[in-house]
């Protein structure tokens, strides 16, 4: 280290001297480190002040550019002047640290750099973060025993709540791998005495140097504290994971710990990795060479797990296992042969033959199970359904379907199969079971019966029937069943005996004792099973009596349990005997007992049949029991029986009590229905009493308030026979009212309307027509605006002047102007002067308004056909039909009504239009504009 002597020699003289003549620099110091004469004014300051921090910083801030020997030298000045500053001291190291950086680690940067530190801990042994650079820089120079007897000197020197800044970089210097292992063992050891919470990290490094037992005993006692909380956020079933693989793959490495406790433990407190648990456990004794013992704990994983993905685990390892058992021992067979054929057989000694002798025949001395193996192999394979099913019945005991499947997996075995069934019915719970549990006891029976074994399979029935089920139904289904064996054995007797049996009554002693014990069996509620009855009233009409068969039906409808059906059979049993009246009676209280919907089919067939029996006989009756039906029937399920009362009525009655029962019809039926309801009304009307009946029904249907579509419907009919009976003016007022309900779109009906006035009409009331159209059209538009008729006109009246002001302009004549004018002006007095040969009436027609008949053309002498849909007029000619004189009455004002005033007011308008033609077109204009 170079001295400071010399500058502080010079720094002692006076600064004009100094600057005049420096003195002789000293033995081995460059000229270089010596103050210049920019350097004067900071010399002089730590002169005057040498113990002030103040001078030495601003001495070195003036001096960052410097050459780092020469800072170097103002450093050392600065910290021998003042050892106890931290901020020189950690300015100094920080500069020393990043000069020796570039440099290899032999150079002599680092050794000065080192001794740098050393000076400075002399003073600053309390300072943690000089301490940190300095055990860094070690760190990065490998320097492992300098390294290590730094830290404990940190660790000493500092206080006890700062050793957390020192500890990191020491478990990083026990954690290279230069670093001895047991070096490394005792830096962690005292690490967690410090902190035993970081066990995870030496668990880490012992299992990363091999060191199993040490890690399996550190991991073992982290998992018997209970206040353990890992901080890398492992779970306790991790931890045990890692454990459990510890001493699996290292079984012979790892002694004092029970292996087979633990993890059997594990086992029972970690369920969700139950398969890898036991495929560990199964591994360490096959590591062990327990390969027995490996078996036996594969056979319990497989037969312990509970669920499939565990199952599949296990199953794999235990059939990975055997394979590997089974090549291993084809590879020593090999291998004992090859040696055999190069040895010799007679090479054996004394001791050899004489222990094969002794152990020949003995079973254990069997080297040769190569085919055992095999065997075992392939048996555990052809297991793995059985097993599979198993791990489904562990989940739920009670699964009937499973059960099923189970036994059909032992469809070779019968004796597998009947102990199956029997397990099955011992371990399924009705009252918890998911699925039907009496098919087990049937399906169980059934297979006794396959093989001819009656006895048992009724010993089977017996007791299924003993058993407290869920539903009457799966209690009822048991009879059943065993009733159809017996059928299908020829013992008819014994079938209805125990259908006699399955539906009699508890007695009150039975019924007193269930309801004492609170929990009442299916038993006590089989004897109302429909099923049951149902089954036992086949039987009775398939073998019994008619009195038999009807007593079992009574004892039905007395319990209150029958159905629309069950009515409707015992009431065709009675008419297949000729028991009408009875069946009548069934009928009667079969209706009393249900009600609609169920009650349909009932009303229908007692109708039905009374009317077919009895026909005019009993009509009075017949319209009492009508009259019921309709009354009880709800309005959508009226229509048939009002229509079959209607047909009772033309049949055997009075067409007029049927008019009255259609009559009643139509205001009984919904909405929906009426419509057709009224259409068979009017057609029974028309065939029964004539057209002009069905009058009053169309004047009732279009007032009855039927939907809008159907009243446009109707009146279209009804408009439709008007006309056919000759009464047009009666068509017409009805086509008007219909147009009160029309939809300018609906097509059909002004089409038909058109026709119509085609046909019948004449212009006024073609243009009537018209008109209610438009008004139709506008009042069903979303928008129409309506204006004031002074102002419409007064807009006719400008542009007509605008037209005739500008021909004015124009030049044009009078003439052509009043023609221009007729074809401008609106209204009739726009209609073309009339032809030569035409009439005085047809000069009356509207413009545009063309006849259906011939016109003749003034251009061509050829004839155009008519337009259809115009009105078709005659001509007017005395050469074709003689002048007959036909006497004429006026017809009263109020017979037209509207329509005749409309016809007045326009027949004045064609007058005017006259007068007006008469006139110049300037006169006109003149006069509208007065």
């Amino acid at each position: 280290m170079p001295s400071a002597a010399g500058p502080v020699a010079v720094a002692s003289a006076s600064a004009s001297a100094a600057a005049k003549a420096a003195p002789a620099p000293a033995v081995g110091i460059s000229p270089e480190l010596y103050p210049t004469e920019d350097d004067l004014p900071y010399e002089e300051e730590i002169l005057r002040e040498p113990y002030k921090l103040k001078g030495w910083w601003r001495y070195l801030v003036a001096r960052a550019a410097a050459p780092f020997a020469k800072r170097a030298v103002i450093y050392e000045r600065a910290v021998k002047a003042l050892p106890g500053s931290y901020k020189l001291w950690h300015a100094y190291l920080r500069e020393r640290i990043d000069h020796a950086r570039p440099h290899p680690i032999d150079h002599p940067a680092y050794s000065s750099l080192n001794n740098t530190f050393e000076r400075a801990l002399a003073t600053m042994h309390k300072m943690p973060r000089i301490w940190v650079l300095y055990l860094t820089s070690l760190l990065d120079q490998r320097l492992l025993t300098r390294s290590r007897r730094a830290f404990d000197r940190a660790l000493r020197a500092l206080p006890v709540t700062q050793h957390d800044r020192i500890w990191p970089l020491y478990l990083r210097l026990a954690s290279l791998p230069a670093c001895p292992v047991e070096t490394s063992l005792r830096v962690f050891r005292r690490y967690l005495q410090f902190d035993p919470s970081h066990a995870e990290d030496f668990i880490n490094f012992l299992i990363s140097a091999n060191r199993w037992q040490e890690a399996a005993d550190r991991l073992a006692s982290v998992l018997n504290d209970d206040g353990f909380r890992s901080v890398k956020g492992k779970t306790r079933h991790q931890l045990w994971l890692e454990l459990c693989e510890i001493l699996t793959k290292h079984a012979d490495e790892v002694a004092g710990l029970k292996v087979d406790a633990i993890l059997r433990g594990g086992i029972r407190k970690f369920t969700d990795e139950v398969g890898k648990l036991w495929t560990s456990l199964a591994d360490y004794y096959v590591r062990r060479g327990l390969f027995e013992k490996a078996r036996d704990v594969f056979e319990e994983g497989v037969s312990s797990v509970v669920t499939v993905k565990e199952f599949s685990v296990v199953f794999e390892a235990y059939t990975q296992f055997e394979q590997s058992m089974l090549a291993a021992k084809l590879e020593a067979e090999e291998e004992e042969g090859a040696e055999d054929e190069d040895e010799g057989r007679g090479r054996k000694n004394g001791m050899d033959k004489l222990s094969k002798k002794f152990l020949e025949d003995f079973w254990l001395n069997d080297e040769d199970d190569t085919e055992l193996r095999m065997a075992r192999f392939e048996r555990l394979l052809d297991r793995r359904p059985e097993l599979l099913s198993s791990v489904l019945l562990r989940q739920n005991p009670h699964n009937v379907e499973e059960w099923h499947r189970r036994v059909k997996l032992f469809e070779k075995d019968p004796a597998r199969q009947v102990a199956t069934y029997v397990e099955a019915v011992k371990t399924v719970d009705p009252m918890k079971a998911v699925g039907k549990p009496h098919t087990l006891w049937v399906a169980f029976a059934k297979m006794y019966e396959k093989h001819n074994r009656l006895d048992s399979a009724e010993d089977i029935f017996k007791r299924a029937t003993q058993v407290n089920y869920k539903a009457v139904d799966h209690l009822a289904s048991i009879w059943c069943e065993w009733a159809e064996m017996e059928l299908r054995h020829n013992n008819f007797d014994k079938a209805i005996e125990l259908m006699r049996q399955a539906t009699a009554e508890p007695s009150v002693e039975v019924k007193r004792r269930a309801a004492a014990e609170g929990n009442e069996p299916v038993q006590m509620k089989v004897h109302k099973s429909l099923k049951l009855w149902s089954f036992y009233v086949d039987l009775e009409e398939s073998l019994g009596t008619l009195d038999s068969t009807r007593a079992v039906y009574e004892r039905i409808l007395d319990l209150r349990i029958a159905t629309p059906q069950i009515i409707l059979n015992y009431a065709y049993l009675l008419e297949e005997h000729k028991y009408f009246e009875d069946a009548f009676k069934v009928y009667e209280r079969g209706v009393k007992i249900f009600k609609y919907p169920h009650v349909k089919a009932i009303w229908v067939t007692y109708l039905t049949k009374f009317v077919q029996r009895y026909k005019r006989s009993k009509l009075e009756r017949a319209r009492e029991l009508f009259q019921e039906a309709v009354q009880q029937a709800p309005p959508d399920e009226k229509k048939p029986l009002y229509l079959q009362w209607a047909k009772l009525e033309e049949d055997y009655g009075l067409a007029k009590r049927a008019m009255n029962v259609y009559d009643e019809a139509v205001r009984a039926v919904p909405n929906s229905e009426k419509m057709a309801m009224y259409e068979i009304y009017i057609a029974r009307a028309a065939e029964l009493f004539g057209v002009p009946r069905t009058r009053q029904i169309y004047e009732q249907a279009i007032d009855s308030g039927l939907p809008d579509r159907d009243v446009l419907t109707m009146c279209m009919k009804f408009a439709e026979l008007e006309r056919s009976l000759g009464e047009i003016d009666r068509s017409r007022a009805i086509y008007v009212h219909a147009s009160n309900y029309a939809d300018p779109n609906h097509s059909d009906f002004w089409k038909k309307w058109n026709d119509f006035e085609i046909q019948h009409g004449n212009e006024d009331t073609f243009r009537e027509m018209l008109r209610i159209k438009r008004t139709v059209a506008a009042s069903r538009s979303q928008t129409h605006f309506i204006l004031p008729e002074y102002l419409m006109q007064r807009d006719q009246r400008l542009n007509l002047d605008e037209a005739v002001d500008t021909l004015k302009r124009a030049g044009v004549p009078e003439d052509e102007m009043a023609a221009l004018e007729r074809q401008l002006a609106p209204g009739p007095s726009t209609a073309p002067p009339p032809a030569q040969n035409t009439t005085p009436a047809s000069a009356n027609r509207m413009m545009n308004f063309v006849s259906a008949g011939v016109e003749a053309q003034a251009e061509s002498s050829r004839q155009q056909a008519g337009n259809n849909e115009d009105i078709e007029l005659p001509d007017e000619s005395d050469d074709e039909e003689p002048d007959v004189q036909i006497a004429e009455k006026s017809v009263p004002a109020a017979v037209f009504g509207e329509l005749g005033k409309r016809a007045a007011e326009s027949q004045e308008e064609s007058s005017g239009a006259q007068e007006n033609e008469q006139l110049g077109a300037l006169e006109r204009i003149k006069r509208r504009r007065q």
